[in-house]
């Protein structure tokens, strides 16, 4: 009793970012999806004159968001994108339902709001078996302990198909000998863990990086400076990966590479060797098999070479 008089609740307005419920739907999200998440939640309250913070969203109702949701279409934002925003919006109305903000009825109309049917090939490419050999022989040239790391990161990414910010967040103890080989324990999306084997040349990679970085613990890669030299116990971004993949790619003098490229690779190369989707969607840490159905760009070449088969029979027009 004494507590409870001691402290002094004050109510707070549906406008303060304790109860705004857009904020309370970001805070659930993890890493990049919540940068991604917030950046596209700001755009949105921005065309209509408000910000994240600011906009009334407990004032959201069916037709808002049917409205929202049509334009991000008649836009030309690809349907994934739409639905994605669909899927925020329903999910920041949940939370102001719960916040005692929206009524049911309203929160059931909401809901009702349908998702925009079809779908666009994910950016980016798979590396072909060149471009991988022409990149690790350019890492080769290098040396200095950031090449050791450097050659380590990218080996994680085709070789067990981590994500950016995956790699960065790896520590020491998540790396483990195994065989010939070593085995990551790795924290993907949704906190979801997964083990990762690692062998013959990316195995290799690694423990030329674990030799020039020792076995102190923290993370598994070290932030650097210029000239090659390294900081031990400063751990990298995301960012820094993507960074470095580009910047070792234009070195080894080929197109844009980014680390979901190395991805791609890595997701296609199995299906290739045969290896089922479904090991491969474990492999990746995708939630189903249709996502990594989307990775896999084995099927361009399959059709680059069908359509030799057909010849048009064109003819120069006269007088042109």
């Amino acid at each position: 009793m004494e507590t409870r008089e001691m402290v002094k609740v004050e109510p707070v307005s549906p406008a303060s970012p304790v109860r705004n419920p857009a904020l309370i739907y970001c805070a659930r999200l993890q890493g990049s999806g919540r940068s991604s998440m917030i950046a596209m939640l700001r755009r949105c309250a921005r065309s209509v004159g408000a910000d994240l913070e600011t906009l009334p969203w407990h004032e959201l109702r069916y037709e808002h968001v049917q409205a929202i949701v049509s334009k991000a279409a008649e836009s030309g934002y690809a349907p994934g994108t739409v639905n994605l925003l669909r899927v925020a919006l329903r999910e920041i109305a949940r939370a102001s339902w719960r916040l005692g903000l929206l009524g049911s009825e309203e929160l059931q109309r909401i809901l009702d709001v349908k998702a925009i049917r079809g779908s666009r090939l994910p950016p980016g490419r798979a590396l072909s078996r060149g471009e991988l050999s022409a990149l690790f022989s350019s890492l080769a040239e290098d040396s200095t302990p950031a090449g050791a790391r450097d050659t380590a990161i990218l080996a994680l990414g085709y070789g067990a198909g981590l994500r950016r910010a995956e790699i960065a967040a790896l520590e020491l103890d998540q790396v483990q000998a195994e065989g010939q080989g070593f085995e990551l324990h790795v924290i993907g999306k949704g906190n979801k863990e997964r083990v990762i084997f690692l062998n013959d040349g990316g195995a290799d990679a690694l423990g030329a990086w674990l030799s020039a970085r020792g076995l102190e613990p923290g993370p598994l890669f070290y932030a650097g400076r210029k000239g090659g030299h390294l900081l031990p116990g400063q751990g990298m971004d995301p960012a820094s990966i993507r960074e470095i993949v580009a910047r070792r790619a234009a070195a080894a003098g080929l197109e844009e590479v980014s680390p979901h490229d190395l991805r791609r690779s890595f997701v296609s190369d199995l299906l290739d060797a045969g290896v089922d989707i479904s090991t491969v969607a474990g492999m990746a840490g995708h939630a189903s098999v249709q996502t990594t159905a989307r990775y896999d760009r084995r099927g361009d070449e399959a059709k680059r070479k069908a359509s030799k088969a057909l010849h048009v029979p064109y003819h120069v027009r006269r007088g042109v």
